[in-house]
């Protein structure tokens, strides 16, 4: 059996199921390696101020979110890297053209260009967001992450992107015509890859499992990369293996056939 030493989790999709529960099948299976010595984190395009509490619940203290733009290893802050002004102000130009909604994500807060509508009421509610506001030109440059909730999913053409930046769309039901602002140097790959520097550990000795099309570099970037069996159709080439659905004991099935449980 090889050394693994650290374990990356995506959350929607991975360990939480559509009803924002987790199966006691998750759960048995990260407590199992946490007592091997194996370190868990818990790498989200989730603000990291919203997914403590989930932390807390499965004794997990290290964090990837915003799609890799904030890293914490037990506390202490390993990258931070906020967006650029300039990109922020132009999804926000382009997105209030064609009517779309914006959340911009801060370290402390969910700014929205709008709290009003179904469409926003609904990816609140998705995604049980708690700590949100109306966004203010004052925090523009303090944004880890942006999601747009167009009307339509194809509406992400509309935008011109620079190079090194591209859209990733939300891999949940219902929110298929929201996109998740990814950047080529500042994704969940690249964070893990730092911190697995930072820990000096091999690439083989780290496990990931995601479901997302913003999973692709982090299934990559370790050396057991797992797609769930809900994952998007496009992911899979970028895992080195399938495993079940979250509903079907996907992390559970997945450590284990890697020798990790009984």
């Amino acid at each position: 059996m090889k050394p693994y030493k650290v374990l990356f989790l995506d959350i929607d999709g991975t360990i939480l199921r559509p009803d924002h529960t987790l199966e006691d099948s998750t759960k048995r299976a990260i407590h199992i390696v946490q007592e091997q010595g194996i370190e868990t984190v818990l790498a989200t395009g989730r603000p990291i101020h919203e997914i403590t509490a989930l932390g807390d619940k499965l004794n997990i203290q290290s964090y990837i979110g915003y799609n890799g733009a904030l890293a914490l290893y037990k506390g202490e802050k390993i990258i931070a890297e906020p967006m650029s002004v300039k990109n922020v102000e132009y999804i926000l130009e382009v997105a209030a053209q064609n009517n779309h909604d914006v959340v911009l994500y801060s370290n402390t807060t969910n700014f929205f260009t709008s709290l009003e509508g179904p469409r926003v009421k609904k990816f609140i509610e998705t995604f049980d967001l708690q700590n949100n506001e109306i966004f203010t030109k004052e925090s523009i440059a303090n944004i880890l992450g942006i999601t747009i909730m167009t009307n339509s999913e194809n509406d992400d053409t509309i935008y011109s992107l620079e190079d090194g930046i591209h859209f990733s769309q939300v891999h949940v039901n219902g929110m298929r015509n929201c996109f998740d602002v990814i950047r080529d140097k500042v994704n969940k790959g690249v964070s893990i890859q730092f911190l697995l520097n930072h820990l000096n550990i091999s690439k083989e000795s780290a496990i990931a499992f995601g479901d997302g099309m913003n999973d692709k570099e982090m299934l990559s970037t370790v050396g057991e990369g797992f797609a769930m069996g809900n994952a998007h159709e496009d992911l899979f080439q970028y895992a080195k293996h399938k495993t079940t659905s979250v509903t079907e004991s996907g992390v559970y099935n997945g450590l284990k056939s890697l020798g990790l449980l009984d």
